[in-house]
């Protein structure tokens, strides 16, 4: 059954990594993959929702380092060591490795873990944003197998770890707006 599904999970590779190929894709999919990238737009939606998002906003925004500290060094530190996945670019000749091969494990994709939670923790949080957040985790995390340093399942368990996390820190930013909302709002006089 493992070898079923490491089969599988070799052919998608290749279809995602070679059969999708093109001019366009290698050019945008190493750049989106690129952490730097996107710290203009990560600064942006902090702002927003500290700005906007009123104290759940706020509540969110002081939360999200230990956000990111719990989904990052789980998985690529725990995870990654647990697993001992090798990449698929060190195992591959024929990839088309349009970035790094880092020497680092595979499993889970810390990308799609990262961008997952995020995802997962704003658009609980603020709903109407959930889509964009969506499209983008995914988009960042399919970039990973395309580039050739994740396989597809890589993916797929970062995506269902970030989730969890993403969930679990959104339902405690709920809780402590809510606890906030009960300390500090004056009650009615009689």
């Amino acid at each position: 059954m493992i070898d079923i599904l490491y089969s599988i999970d070799v052919f998608l590779l290749y279809f995602i990594n070679k059969s999708l190929s093109n001019p366009l894709f290698d050019k945008f999919l190493p750049y989106i993959t690129d952490v730097k990238n996107w710290y203009l737009a990560y600064f942006l939606l902090l702002s927003i929702s500290f700005k906007y998002g009123g104290r759940k906003g706020k509540i969110a925004v002081l939360l999200l380092p230990f956000l990111i500290l719990a989904s990052d060094q789980f998985s690529s530190f725990f995870l990654k060591n647990l697993f001992e996945r090798v990449r698929p670019c060190n195992v591959f000749g024929d990839l088309n490795v349009l970035v790094h091969c880092t020497g680092s494990y595979s499993f889970p994709s810390s990308h799609a873990v990262n961008n997952f939670s995020a995802a997962m923790y704003f658009g609980k949080l603020f709903p109407k944003i959930k889509i964009p957040l969506f499209i983008t985790a995914s988009i960042v995390s399919l970039s990973r197998p395309y580039v050739g340093v994740h396989y597809p399942s890589d993916i797929l368990g970062g995506m269902l770890i970030g989730l969890v996390v993403g969930y679990i820190f959104s339902l405690l930013v709920l809780e402590i707006d809510k606890f906030t909302n009960k300390k500090f709002t004056p009650k009615a006089e009689k």
